[in-house]
């Protein structure tokens, strides 16, 4: 691993042994090599630990919630540009080389990318990560109100530091919530080419239907009152 790394690319897991040895395999295929791996766990009772091996470094964060893991992982990370990404979460090999070209001009913030579903048997999830990746996500950063999504989501250190990052108190929408204030500090770009997959496991233990309206209701929570929902139960 890079002892003097560009690149701090942060995870948060929780019993993630099916899926974190696909992530990392993402992460050592990346053409950019200036960067380290750092695995902020939740206490995880399956293999992740051991899955994750000497492949990245790996710290205990008891906090709940992945904004908690987020900032655990920031404060000790080395690079000058954070990426953070999910567990089960597999990076295009072009990604972190990518947000570094981006991030030579100095007045970009944040940025992120599409999404797409790892799993791609149904026709219907597909359409919907289509939607909000190439459009809600894009109009949100034209409308200067971004909703950047915690799978794919590039932002400088020191702008990281100035908005005193994610709100720990926040169980979702904390990367919702860091973007929108990160947009006093400069620029949020969306890279079309800056691409992820991610499991669809939520939406098919919940279904379509069922995660729809939990969304729904959670953004307008947020929207009106600031306040997201907590019953965020994770589906390992």
């Amino acid at each position: 691993m890079d002892q003097n790394p560009e690149i701090s690319v942060i995870i948060p897991t929780l019993n993630e042994e099916k899926y974190i040895e696909s992530t990392l395999k993402g992460l050592d295929s990346q053409t950019f090599k200036s960067f380290e791996t750092i695995i902020v766990d939740g206490g995880s009772k399956d293999r992740t630990r051991k899955m994750v091996g000497k492949k990245a470094r790996f710290i205990t964060e008891r906090k709940r919630g992945p904004a908690a893991a987020r900032n655990t992982g920031a404060r000790i990370a080395k690079g000058s540009l954070f990426v953070f990404t999910d567990a089960d979460t597999i990076p295009s090999r072009n990604l972190l080389k990518i947000y570094h070209n981006e991030f030579s001009d100095k007045r970009l913030v944040a940025a992120t990318g599409p999404i797409f579903p790892l799993e791609k048997e149904n026709p219907l999830i597909n359409i919907g990560y289509s939607f909000v990746s190439f459009v809600f996500v894009r109009l949100s950063i034209f409308l200067r109100r971004p909703c950047i999504v915690g799978a794919n989501f590039a932002v400088r250190r020191s702008s990281f530091e100035k908005a005193k990052g994610f709100n720990p108190k926040m169980i979702t929408y904390e990367d919702w919530d860091l973007s929108m204030r990160l947009k006093r500090y400069g620029k949020t770009r969306y890279i079309l080419n800056a691409e992820v997959e991610t499991s669809t496991r939520r939406i098919t233990e919940w279904g379509v239907f069922g995660f729809f309206k939990y969304y729904v209701g959670n953004i307008t929570r947020y929207t009106l009152l600031k306040k997201p929902k907590e019953d965020y139960h994770p589906v390992r």
